[in-house]
């Protein structure tokens, strides 16, 4: 008995008029922007390892700054005129402060959620420099900035400086006793360069120090310019990630033309989801539960006072470190004072840092040769000068950072400050040097025990005794995933001899070829 035709499927009216209107809304759409082409970026593959995800701390922070914000523009009034307090907070009611410094409190005693709120944005701005810092730092050791990513490394380091200085501005609008100290020290700077100086001071604060306009300029750039550049520069940023694809780690299936991970949806949108949610509820409860900047216990700030024990946001420690650390040193040239003791740690120091940092990928490509593309990361171990020279650029800003804390360390721990002082003096020389060598050395054993690996195989921890008695240590292979992935890493050579038309190469190439020798010379495989 032949079994019954089923109808064919007939669409429901309304499904099927749904269906087309959604079909004439994107082909109307794809006719005037790029609907279509939207799909690909919905696969886009995104690295699977933790370490990339440093990068989406800075933007959800930048984000929850951007919220919490918006939320404090509403109350705070940027003004210096003296008003008599009358808020909430007893101690401090009838004394003459500015307007910033009152709306301040308003906020964190007398507008509902304010203080949480304004913890929040502290937080948060102490994350996203922090993020940005330490994205930074696992660029450099992977060798993710080399091409075709130099111009990428160049708008992270902007971003990097603006986010410095958006904290900086930020820190200085209360008007407390705290941040006009680290104003204090910035017009100290202004003074000390040469011929210019006192008219920079003069226009940054509107006159004579303390002057009546430097908050009001800070809040403009607290809250327009400087956000606008770092959004600005972050979008570039995004879309040179997007188009130049991410690096990734070295693998089967993985090479230099490739990009291997989780499509954007819905495993990385899932995962990056999360985070987003994790790092604002974490920075919810520190808002709620870990004070930060207590300005009602600094009070306002007056030109003849200090409070005791001023130590400014971890990201600008260093600078206050290192004008701790240099000795007074001033001389006088045509009638002009230079006041090295202040000039060289706030101003020279700062911009070599940064110079470096800027200039550090194409150095290191003049002085390797290296023009290739490079789409994979890097091992630390397996570019040992690269890392020990990270290693003591970390070293050499520790030391500056915990010198910023001097007085309070010699305090604590009941030690001489003079003596404390020259501690971190030497430490600061010595330190970065000590450090270099040490994680280099590190490096090339770490590689050295990679390469035994390869031959000898893994250690098992057995010990077995042969007929004749002798002992041996038991091995396995690797497995052909992790054997695969230590033999497919380059091992780069130093740069051949230079050569000249007339026998002694230029100068410049015997240079390069000098240091090419010491960035690669001591590898032995």
């Amino acid at each position: 008995m032949p079994f019954p035709r089923r109808p064919p499927r007939t669409e429901a009216p309304s499904r099927g008029v749904a269906r087309r209107a959604a079909e004439r809304g994107f082909t109307s759409l794809d006719d005037r922007l790029p609907a279509a082409e939207g799909g690909a970026l919905l696969r886009k593959a995104f690295p699977d390892h933790w370490s990339f995800l440093l990068g989406e701390l800075a933007l959800y922070s930048l984000i929850l700054l951007l919220l919490t914000g918006t939320f404090l523009t509403f109350f705070f009034h940027p003004g210096e005129a003296e008003i008599p307090y009358q808020g909430s907070y007893e101690p401090l009611r009838g004394v003459l402060v500015s307007e910033a410094y009152a709306s301040t409190l308003d906020i964190s005693f007398d507008v509902r959620g304010g203080l949480l709120i304004r913890q929040i944005h502290h937080w948060a701005a102490l994350v996203f420099v922090a993020a940005i810092g330490v994205h930074m730092l696992r660029v450099f050791f992977t060798g993710a900035f080399r091409k075709p990513r130099e111009v990428n490394w160049v708008i992270g380091v902007t971003l990097f400086v603006l986010s410095v200085a958006e904290g900086f501005c930020g820190y200085s609008l209360p008007d407390d006793l705290l941040s006009g100290t680290g104003l204090r020290v910035v017009q100290s700077l202004l003074l000390s360069i040469p011929v210019v100086g006192t008219y920079l001071s003069f226009f940054l604060f509107g006159g004579e120090y303390p002057g009546d306009e430097i908050i009001p300029r800070l809040y403009a750039a607290h809250i327009l310019l400087i956000p606008g550049i770092l959004v600005a520069l972050i979008v570039v940023h995004l879309i040179l990630v997007v188009y130049l694809k991410h690096t990734h780690w070295g693998g089967p299936g993985r090479s230099n033309t490739n990009a291997v991970g989780q499509p954007m949806v819905p495993q990385f949108a899932a995962k990056s989801t999360g985070l987003a949610l994790m790092l604002t509820g974490l920075l919810t409860v520190l808002g709620g539960v870990a004070q930060i900047n207590p300005v009602w216990a600094y009070g306002p700030y007056r030109t003849d006072q200090v409070s005791t024990g001023s130590q400014p946001d971890w990201y600008v420690g260093f600078l206050e470190g290192s004008l701790r650390l240099m000795p007074p040193f001033e001389t006088t040239v045509l009638g002009h004072t230079l006041m090295w003791n202040v000039l060289v740690p706030t101003a020279i120091l700062p911009a070599l840092l940064f110079l470096g940092l800027y200039l550090y990928p194409f150095l290191e490509q003049w002085v390797t040769g290296d023009h290739a593309e490079h789409h994979l990361c890097d091992r630390p171990r397996d570019r040992p000068t690269r890392t020990a020279l990270g290693v003591g650029g970390i070293t050499f800003y520790g030391v500056l950072l915990l010198a910023g804390g001097n007085d309070v360390i010699a305090y604590v721990l009941d030690v001489s400050l003079n003596g404390l002082t020259w501690f971190f003096r030497i430490a600061m020389v010595l330190g970065p040097v000590a450090a270099f060598m040490v994680a280099k050395r590190l490096c090339l054993a770490l590689a050295a025990h990679d390469r035994e690996r390869l031959h000898e195989g893994e250690e098992t921890g057995e010990v077995r005794q042969s007929v004749e008695g002798g002992l041996e240590e038991g091995r396995r292979p690797l497995s052909p995933r992790e054997r695969y992935t230590l033999l497919m890493k380059q091992t780069p050579r130093p740069l051949p001899p230079p050569r000249g038309e007339r026998g002694r190469p230029p100068r410049g190439h015997r240079l390069r070829g000098a240091l090419s020798r010491w960035y690669y010379g001591d590898r032995d495989g």
